[in-house]
Formats: C-alpha cells, structure tokens, sequence
C-alpha cells in the first residue's frame, strides 16, 4: 500500500501544470467564512437553536453550503447567499484569510522547479482575484472561478483553467480541500491531491477517490516537489 502511495506521488510530482483550489487551500478563509455565515443567520432570523455545525459550508458553492447544513431549499440559499456577499465585503479584510504555513514558499518553489499554477475555484472569479489580489500573491497564470451564466461548477473552473493554460487534462494535477474537488477533477480526467485543512469530514478525501492525501502544506509539498 505505501509502494502504492510513493509511485502516485512520484507521478503526480512529474506533472508539468497544478491547479489549485483557493478556500481552504491557498488561504484559510475558514474562520471568517464560518463568521460571516453565522452572521448570515441572524440577519435572516435563524436562532443559535437552529444553527447546527458550519463547517461543511466551507469548500463547495455557498449556496450549495447552505442547502446542505441548514436544509433549506435553494431559493432561500439564493437569497442567504445574497446577504452574505453583503456581509463578507462588508467585514473581510486580507488579515482575515492568511495562508497556511508554508503555502506561499511552496508555490514558489514550484514555479522556480518550472511548474505552471493555477486557481480552480467554487468562489466567485472577481472576489478571488480580489482576495489574491489583497494578499499580494502573483504566482499564478491563470484564475478561474464561478462567474454565472458562463462557469458554475468545480469542473467547469477545472476546463476553463486548463484552457486557460493551454494544458491537457493529462498535464495537470489538483489541490483541493474538499470532496467536490477531488470529484470535479475526476470529471474533467485528472487526479486530485486531498488536502485535510479543517474542513472537510474524516475520510471524506478518501472516499472522494483522491489519488493522494495529506494533512498539512509540508506533506503536500512531498507529493508536488518528490524527486
């Protein structure tokens, strides 16, 4: 099995494009998500009773966040969501959703190894690139996000940062925090590093199918940068 988990890795650190996911990935937006959720609720009239656990919200489309832990249907997501774009503008600074240790020497180190990286997000393109943007972090070619109409899931992110890159499906490999990005690679035809940040359940990564699986920036880094 471990034979097993070091040729995955040796294969995945010979790929020439990596595509990240952002929240949870690339920065830890967790605690103001988590907030500014919260938030969300009172506004709408939900009491601390009927707030369960938030923590799943973090990682997939908000509006599907919503769906999941609170049970409400999507035209009352649509309109939590709404208000918590309201929220989230109003009270996020970059302070709030640093990267992890050792996230920023990492994708240097592999852009200096001539990797080429990108963004492949369940956010909102324009408020990612505003984040990135707020953050100061300029390692990546392309970012490609939800924009409506035109991208609306995971792997749509997925295509349109591959496209982006001029890259294959069999060029590149994906980071992601969550189910949704393992399952979104898998849709477009690439393996996917799982990544456990906080958010995502015990297990879930490996349920997902992920190709590899580690629980902090340094073990991601063996599986990127393995010689």
């Amino acid at each position: 099995m471990e034979d097993e988990a070091n040729m995955a890795g040796a294969s995945l650190a010979e790929r020439p494009v990596v595509l990240f996911d952002f929240d949870g990935t690339v920065v830890d937006t967790g605690p103001a998500v988590l907030r500014v959720a919260r938030e969300t609720l009172w506004s709408a009239g939900y009491t601390d009773e009927q707030i369960p656990d938030l923590t799943p919200i973090i990682g997939p489309p908000i509006e599907m966040g919503f769906m999941m832990t609170m049970g409400v249907s999507r035209e009352e997501a649509d309109r939590l969501v709404a208000r918590y774009r309201e929220i989230f503008a109003e009270t996020v600074h970059p302070g709030d959703y640093p990267p992890p240790e050792g996230m920023v020497e990492l994708l240097r180190d592999l852009t200096s190894a001539g990797r080429r990286l990108a963004v492949a997000t369940s956010r909102l393109e324009r408020s990612c690139l505003e984040m990135l943007q707020g953050i100061d972090l300029d390692v990546f070619e392309v970012v490609c996000g939800r924009v409506y109409g035109v991208r609306e899931t995971k792997a749509d992110s997925i295509r349109g940062a591959l496209a982006g890159l001029h890259a294959r499906p069999e060029d590149a490999v994906m980071v992601g925090d969550r189910f949704n990005d393992v399952e979104g690679a898998h849709e477009v035809g690439l393996p996917c590093v799982g990544i456990y940040s906080g958010a995502a359940a015990p297990g879930e990564h490996e349920r997902a199918g992920a190709e590899a699986i580690c629980h902090s920036v340094e073990e991601l880094r063996a599986i990127l940068l393995s010689r």
